[in-house]
């Protein structure tokens, strides 16, 4: 499907692509910039043209709701600014921040409240989200503020009707989930007791909806984990893992998705260990072993990024793979954090899908 001349022409005039952050059969997401009435900004792009015919109509169909939920959400600061929108292409405001379940601020009782206030204006502008249960459609932004982002299944309201309080109350009670992963302390006792409450919508959407959005979702369209990394990421990705770590020179490994315009979607491997020539070795390990199709990138550090509990984090190893360096910086606790970052920063591979994002934010140790 290839997009009307009139979205063709203004792409082509206003817009600087960038790096691709998502390619599904729904459409095709990517950040860059856009030639604004006050200038050139930061923005991010959804477009169908790639999207194959037969999921074109329901395409579609989510496109006009996340047009029609941004328009609506316009000056409330709580979510993407829509910056241009055509008949199968529109371009929303970027915001400076990393999605929940990579930013995981424990205990962070600022946010969760302005999580709140956020949700709080958009229902009172009759926009129900629809979609919080993901981790990812939450932003946690670097001014520490909370933010919503992909509309694609929010429902707008003229009136406060049944069907408006049902969803609104959904959407308060997936967020009070995230409340109770991350700051559990300080759920008060009636957040209590709505967790504790499904709708009754909720409840016959679990029985019987679900089931077949799962079947659907996880058999047709290969959604099986948050990051996007499909099939390949939740099934290929451990046994390759296993297969790298059987070579006695690797001390660890972990493996993330990245968006890639050639497959849709590749894997990125972090090897621990000493030696930098291991890469053309591992390569044809993995081949030899006729196991699932090696990572499109392999990549030797001396040391992989570790949390409190030494588990890799594997948060910052996704935006390094995806080239969206300039968002780690907040995410850095110490000059070790750095010091981990720069070596890993150096000698990253994935240079094909690239931007000038990151050169004035990022503060890396000097050597």
């Amino acid at each position: 499907m290839s997009l009307p001349r009139k979205d063709t022409e203004v792409l082509s005039a206003r817009w600087t692509e960038g790096v691709l952050l998502k390619r599904d059969v729904f459409s095709t997401v990517e950040r860059g910039r856009f030639r604004a009435d006050a200038g050139e900004v930061d923005a991010v792009l959804r477009r169908l043209d790639q999207v194959p015919w037969w999921s074109f109509g329901l395409a579609l169909h989510l496109f006009g709701r996340e047009r029609r939920a941004l328009t609506l959400a316009k000056g409330l600061r709580v979510g993407p600014e829509l910056l241009w929108a055509g008949r199968r292409a529109l371009v929303r405001g970027f915001i400076d921040g990393v999605a929940l379940h990579l930013a995981k601020p424990h205990g962070n009782v600022a946010y969760f409240r302005s999580a709140k206030t956020a949700l709080h204006k958009l229902h009172r502008a009759g926009i129900c989200h629809n979609d919080l249960a993901k981790e990812q459609n939450w932003l946690v932004g670097r001014d520490g503020r909370a933010y919503v982002t992909d509309f694609q299944l929010a429902a707008c309201f003229k009136r406060r009707g049944r069907l408006f309080r049902i969803a609104a109350y959904e959407d308060l009670r997936h967020l009070l989930k995230h409340k109770r992963t991350y700051a559990p302390q300080t759920l008060t006792p009636k957040e209590r007791k709505i967790l504790a409450r499904k709708s009754l919508a909720a409840s016959l959407w679990l029985m019987t909806g679900k089931k077949v959005y799962r079947a659907v979702t996880r058999g047709i369209f290969n959604f099986t984990d948050r990051e996007g990394g499909g099939r390949r990421l939740v099934n290929d990705a451990p046994v390759l893992i296993e297969l790298i770590r059987k070579n006695p020179a690797v001390r660890d490994t972990a493996i993330v998705a990245f968006a890639d315009r050639r497959s849709g979607v590749g894997l990125y491997a972090f090897v621990e260990a000493d030696q930098a020539a291991l890469e053309g070795q591992l390569r044809n390990e993995l081949a030899a072993a006729k196991g699932p199709r090696p990572p499109e990138h392999i990549q030797v550090v001396h040391a992989l990024p570790r949390d409190s509990g030494g588990k890799p984090r594997t948060e910052i190893l996704q935006l390094v793979a995806m080239n969206q360096v300039d968002l780690i910086e907040p995410m850095m606790t110490s000059e070790t954090d750095r010091a981990f970052l720069k070596d890993i920063l150096e000698q990253r591979k994935n240079l094909r899908d690239r931007f000038n994002f990151e050169a004035a934010d990022l503060k890396l140790p000097s050597s």
